[in-house]
């Protein structure tokens, strides 16, 4: 009778375990067959996650106080502030930057600066300045979020360190896909008219792609000193 019983009780907890690993694999399936329906949702749409390039892996989506805006200083020769009036965009701190560990342009961990790339050109000195900003956060758009919308003759401001203010009028304003933004670098890297001093301004635009984890394009506007 005892052996009878004892094999009924492991009856019933290997039935027991066996209805909870087919639990288990029904959930798995479930969960797996859902983040592969959201992701191919999610492709091409605006925005989905944070895009990050930074070491720090990380963004800010807090604007710089007044103070810490007037406190900021850089060498008399280095760009200190961008602004564009278009886009309501004033005195963005301009951070130097240089290339991450990718071999890419760095950006700056809060979305309200901006990068200088420093083997680029400086302001007043005949080359040609790269400056690159973010598009957004995951919650906040960032400096560079309508830089599509800028026109030619439309005009873009960098502040020295030493305060000597340099306008840069536009000249070309086009979207680059992100297969082909390496090799537009090179033409973004140098004057759009020869023998004029000039500033190319660099953004993330497009469709976002959630499996890429970064914008299908890049927007490119190139701007030339104008002379006083």
């Amino acid at each position: 009778m005892s052996l009878k019983i004892k094999g009924w009780r492991s009856i019933v907890k290997w039935s027991v375990w066996a209805i909870l690993g087919v639990l288990f694999l029904v959930f798995f399936i479930r969960v797996a067959t859902f983040e592969g329906s959201y992701y191919s949702e999610k492709e091409g749409s605006e925005r989905a996650v944070a895009e990050v390039n930074n070491d720090n892996d990380e963004l800010i989506e807090v604007k710089p106080t007044d103070d810490e805006v007037k406190e900021y200083v850089v060498a008399a020769d280095r760009p200190r502030y961008l602004s564009v009036e278009k886009l309501g965009v004033v005195k963005a701190r301009v951070l130097p930057m240089g290339v991450n560990s990718s071999g890419e342009l760095d950006t700056p961990n809060n979305i309200f600066d901006v990068g200088w790339y420093d083997g680029s050109g400086k302001p007043g000195q005949g080359g040609t300045m790269i400056i690159d900003g973010h598009n957004g956060g995951p919650h906040v758009h960032g400096v560079f979020k309508n830089l599509p919308d800028l026109a030619k003759g439309d005009i873009i401001t960098v502040q020295r360190g030493d305060g000597e203010i340099f306008n840069y009028e536009v000249v070309e304003n086009t979207s680059v896909s992100l297969d082909d933004s390496n090799e537009y670098m090179k033409t973004a890297a140098r004057t759009p008219v020869a023998g004029k001093e000039s500033v190319t301004l660099i953004s993330c635009t497009g469709e976002w792609s959630q499996s890429k984890g970064t914008y299908l394009s890049r927007q490119f506007t190139r701007a030339v000193l104008v002379e006083d």
